[in-house]
């Protein structure tokens, strides 16, 4: 099985929509995104990545055997945090549970140290989210801290763990 990190292409739209067309995934990820999740808001997302700033949104498809199977980003933080980036990503359901997303996750950390000023990427995961927890600890975050009552979704409030990797971690 071949995992890269590779720029989104327009011809990635179908297999990001049927992605995020998937309750399972939209429920560990930030309120905002359309269900269902069609090719047409695919296409929009896609234009997004490729039209963004370079040096502050870090957007990219997982690929895998040559399929858009997820995606996973970084985005560049403001004012004093302006060397410090949020991850976020999600796979395909099908792609669980096989070293995917650490992989990508590993891969993504290592090319902006190798090819930006940050400093620090930290994600903050739903703490009940045990798969994300674990893909974040696999590729070297460490655990900050329990952001207690942190987020509202689907009509519950949610802690939510603060995880961070950086630069003088390598």
């Amino acid at each position: 099985m071949q995992i890269t990190i590779r720029k989104w292409k327009q011809t990635d739209a179908a297999d990001l929509a049927a992605a995020l067309s998937n309750q399972n995934i939209l429920n560990n990820l930030r309120d905002g995104l359309p269900y269902p999740y069609t090719e047409k808001d695919a296409e929009k997302y896609i234009s997004f990545t490729l039209n963004s700033d370079p040096n502050d949104t870090f957007a990219f498809a997982i690929d895998v055997d040559g399929k858009a199977v997820g995606s996973i980003g970084a985005f560049r933080q403001g004012n004093i945090h302006c060397r410090t980036a949020e991850l976020g990503y999600y796979l395909a359901e099908e792609y669980w549970g096989k070293g995917i997303m650490t992989s990508a996750v590993k891969q993504l950390c290592e090319k902006l140290f190798a090819e930006t000023d940050l400093i620090r990427i930290f994600a903050e995961p739903f703490s009940y989210n045990a798969g994300s927890r674990r893909v974040l600890e696999k590729a070297g975050f460490q655990l900050e801290g329990i952001m207690k009552n942190n987020a509202f979704k689907n009509g519950k409030v949610l802690d939510m763990a603060l995880y961070a990797y950086t630069r003088d971690t390598l």
